[in-house]
């Protein structure tokens, strides 16, 4: 984000030493009172006025509760204030789906958190946890997303799925509609479809990326979801494959990469996150 020239308040929801994706982590857990104190501190200098609020992944149910208070707060001094929350709680291996984040963290994105966010970025397992049906089909996607509408946000991106894509197994579908209400109070909904060649390797972060820098993008394109997705997934496969390049040499002929390895190439790839060349297009649905 700092790259993409926004000025970044940052807060740590955790403070690991490394991330989770490593065998061993240590370090602590932010609650809510300690949010609160840090966002005291901002509202006593008087610069708490904000464009953007990004939330990612967190462990803390009452965290999580805090960070819809000073969303609200915060977009009633700024109305125009957009709130992008990643719901992070899960996903699938092998079909499978499991949670990675505490059970009760579910009920709050689902009544509290989504209904305040404007943009959220939940991979197939989550926008089937927050809206108790399953996809099969992107049909049932569409109508995944269009109930997610309904809880308030109006721009869903669905930004993996284990759906067949058109262009083949060895490509990823990623889903997005975004819904705008016209002043008669009548709506339009664009919604597109990205396909991603698939990498792989099991990469910790990507999420984190996605949703920032669909963030930067839509904000540039705030009324074309088609180009800010090609340039946020345009820019994912830059990085990405600029990481398994680089963790393959690191590893050596015939081994498999470390979580070392695998962590993803964010210094080396300034210029692609700065700029993304469109090497993925979308398809308008």
């Amino acid at each position: 984000l700092q790259v993409l020239g926004f000025e970044v308040d940052t807060v740590n929801s955790v403070q690991f030493s490394n991330h989770t994706g490593y065998a061993h982590w240590k370090g602590q857990v932010l609650n809510s009172d300690e949010l609160h104190e840090l966002y005291e501190g901002l509202k006593l200098n008087k610069v708490n006025r904000y464009d953007y609020v990004l939330t990612g992944y967190t462990r803390d149910t009452s965290f999580l509760a805090m960070v819809v208070d000073i969303v609200q707060e915060l977009k009633q001094q700024n109305s125009d204030l957009v709130y992008v929350c990643d719901p992070v709680m899960g996903d699938k291996w092998n079909g499978e789906g499991s949670m990675y984040v505490p059970k009760d963290l579910l009920p709050v994105y689902r009544d509290k958190v989504v209904p305040v966010a404007d943009i959220i970025t939940p991979n197939q397992f989550e926008a089937e946890l927050l809206t108790g049906r399953k996809i099969y089909t992107e049909e049932d996607a569409l109508e995944v997303m269009d109930m997610l509408h309904a809880m308030g946000p109006e721009t869903v991106v669905i930004t993996s799925s284990d759906l067949q894509a058109p262009l083949g197994n060895d490509y990823l579908i990623a889903l997005g509609s975004h819904r705008k209400t016209k002043a008669d109070g009548t709506s339009i909904t664009q919604r597109i479809r990205v396909e991603s060649p698939k990498v792989d390797a099991v990469f910790v972060g990507t999420g984190d990326l996605f949703a920032a820098m669909l963030l930067a993008w839509t904000h540039k394109h705030p009324n074309n979801l088609k180009v800010a997705c090609e340039k946020t997934v345009s820019a994912m496969q830059h990085v990405l494959q600029r990481t398994i390049k680089s963790a393959k040499v690191q590893a050596g002929e015939g081994n498999k990469p470390n979580s070392a390895q695998l962590e993803l190439r964010m210094v080396q790839s300034k210029k692609d996150i700065e700029n993304p060349e469109i090497i993925v297009k979308a398809t308008v649905l």
